[in-house]
């Protein structure tokens, strides 16, 4: 990740579509800046114990969740997990003692790119070309709003994780 991260604050007044795309960069380079600058040890390091939670670890579990919602959900694409396994669902969070930090993190970059070039040109009012697991059908509007708020909650577990790993603090 470089150091340099250009989180833009949101717009206070803009169109519906402008405003969940700036407030999901916003979530995104967030991430990005709770993981920047730090090792692959600090990368890896956990919480808790018993908690698997790492810095790494949510940032595979989001590699995961672009994917899943943008590309199989949205466009329909292969049904495959990036880290996941049939042994083990939670492998982005339980994997990473063995993971190359820089790779997820390059993964992770990729997939939020393949995601922004999904949404481009497409309406909020496009239908999702899979239905959900419960059967339901759900528009680009409802993904980028879950979106939101799945970085939102993420994104406070990684500030406790940082401050835990170095000390930084904030936003």
């Amino acid at each position: 990740m470089t150091d340099t991260i250009e989180r833009i604050d949101p717009p206070n007044a803009a169109d519906e579509a402008t405003m969940l795309a700036a407030w999901l960069d916003f979530h995104r380079k967030t991430l990005a800046l709770k993981t920047s600058g730090l090792t692959d040890d600090q990368l890896k390091q956990r919480s808790v114990t018993p908690s698997t939670l790492t810095l790494l670890g949510l940032v595979r579990h989001l590699a995961e969740v672009e994917h899943y919602w943008y590309q199989v959900i949205l466009l329909g694409g292969e049904s495959t997990a990036i880290y996941g396994t049939d042994e083990d669902q939670d492998f982005d969070f339980n994997g990473v003692a063995q993971a190359d930090a820089a790779a997820d993190l390059a993964t992770w970059r990729r997939q939020v790119e393949l995601s922004e070039q999904a949404v481009a040109g497409l309406s909020l009012d496009t239908l999702a070309a899979v239905r959900r697991r419960s059967g339901e059908q759900v528009t680009l509007r409802w993904i980028q709003v879950h979106l939101i708020e799945e970085y939102a909650r993420h994104n406070g577990h990684a500030d406790l994780l940082r401050e835990a790993v170095d000390g930084v603090t904030g936003e």
